[in-house]
């Protein structure tokens, strides 16, 4: 009997961390996640079955905290050079349990880049963070705080608008920053979130680089507010929510970097960003396979298992080739993260404009695929016994995320045709 472990993976390119790391996280999931996770869409806002699962992977399990420096009592894979293919691992393995938890679980990591991963990791606000993560055995969450309510796709939108149309403010008063603001719709708000990095401007309606700002800000932070979380087709594992900022006080060295640097390294998040939610397609479709493999083994139709008839089959093909080759995909565009020696720097417009390609083409073959699925199965494909409509439902929302397939389709453009305008 086949296994998702016969759909390809780049064994030449992968650290040896991989494949333990990944049956841990596997292991995880079969005992803690899948047994209630057809309960997860009730459970949006108190967390009764989501919280320990939580719990146990990045608190007791320690995976919380692996991209800060080990003698912070990290796992030090900000220095490593398998961060891309490792960390893919892991969101795929998440992701095939659960895509909300697998987003909620990667974003913890999302401001983080900024500051823990070579070749530009901020020591001091490694150390001054790593507590939050690494000092206990309980979930601790971080949010990219970057969509406000006049847009999220145009604030991505560098290359273009360059942070023109961002709002929320940062002002230096002597040694600290002054932020106001109002955010919406990052994973991990809704009231979860322990530290926020906040994409802010210095100079408001400016395209001049020196004028983004990221700074990080504790939840707890007086003047800072989280609403509650919204109720979503999905993905009730990801909180979203309102975040406000009101006369928010932190350090001055709450800046990621500085002039330059933040608006430069929030688009290696970009690209960074995009890998991961290819893997969360990959982990997704792994899963449709497996539940498929057994409905079309045990129902049956004219005396023969339902996938020992031609037409079948031939989706059955269809379905096992997107899966495979969205895999191979997603193992590349994160192997090309880890060497940039080859590829280009994270942050990039190659690497950025190749990432959101991989995506959006990865999230809207997995929307096909499941559209399949369900057609094969009938009414099964709609029965959350079967866990397929909930993959539809969560993987819709990936597809949206990150601008859509639409900006997506502006930067690939824009890189690979030399446009000047869009």
């Amino acid at each position: 009997m086949r296994s998702i472990d016969d759909f390809t993976r780049p064994l030449e390119n992968i650290s040896p961390m991989d494949d333990p790391l990944g049956l841990i996280v596997r292991d995880w999931a079969e005992k803690y996640v899948i047994p209630h996770r057809r309960k997860f869409d009730e459970d949006y806002v108190d967390h009764k079955f989501i919280e320990p699962a939580f719990d146990k992977l990045m608190g007791e399990m320690g995976m919380q905290r692996v991209l800060f420096p080990e003698n912070m009592g990290g796992w030090g894979f900000g220095r490593s050079d398998h961060v891309g293919t490792s960390m893919y691992r892991i969101m795929e393995e998440v992701a095939r349990a659960d895509s909300g938890m697998a987003v909620a679980y990667g974003v913890v990591y999302w401001p983080l880049l900024m500051i823990a991963v070579e070749p530009h990791v901020n020591y001091e606000l490694c150390k001054e963070f790593a507590p939050i993560f690494c000092d206990t055995e309980e979930a601790r969450f971080a949010a990219n705080a970057m969509t406000e309510p006049q847009g999220g796709s145009d604030i991505e939108n560098m290359e273009i608008l360059g942070g023109s149309t961002i709002q929320t403010t940062a002002v230096l008063d002597g040694d600290e920053w002054v932020i106001n603001g109002h955010k919406l719709w990052p994973t991990n708000s809704g009231g979860v979130c322990n530290l926020f990095g906040v994409v802010c401007t210095t100079n408001p309606g400016s395209r001049d680089p020196d004028d983004f700002a990221f700074i990080f800000v504790p939840a707890d932070t007086p003047g800072c507010t989280q609403g509650p979380p919204y109720q979503k087709a999905g993905m009730a594992a990801d909180k979203n929510g309102d975040i406000w900022f009101e006369n928010v006080r932190v350090p001055k060295s709450y800046r990621a970097h500085g002039p330059g640097l933040d608006a430069m390294y929030f688009k290696e998040m970009v690209s960074l960003g995009n890998m991961a939610s290819t893997a969360f397609v990959g982990g997704v479709l792994l899963n449709v396979w497996e539940r498929l493999y057994e409905f079309v083994s045990e129902e049956t139709y004219k005396g023969q298992p339902l996938k020992e008839h031609d037409a079948v089959a031939g989706l059955l093909a269809d379905i096992a080739r997107d899966a495979e080759v969205v895999r191979i995909v997603g193992y590349q565009n994160a192997r090309m993260m880890d060497r940039p020696d080859i590829y280009g720097a994270r942050w990039s417009d190659e690497q950025v404009a190749k990432a959101r390609l991989y995506k959006y083409w990865s999230a809207d073959v997995g929307m096909e695929t499941l559209g399949k699925a369900m057609n094969l199965m009938s009414v099964y494909g709609a029965d959350r016994d079967w866990d397929i409509e909930k993959h539809w439902r969560d993987l819709k929302i990936v597809q949206l995320w990150l601008g859509g397939k639409q900006l997506g389709q502006a930067e690939v453009a824009r890189w690979f045709w030399d446009l000047e305008t869009v």
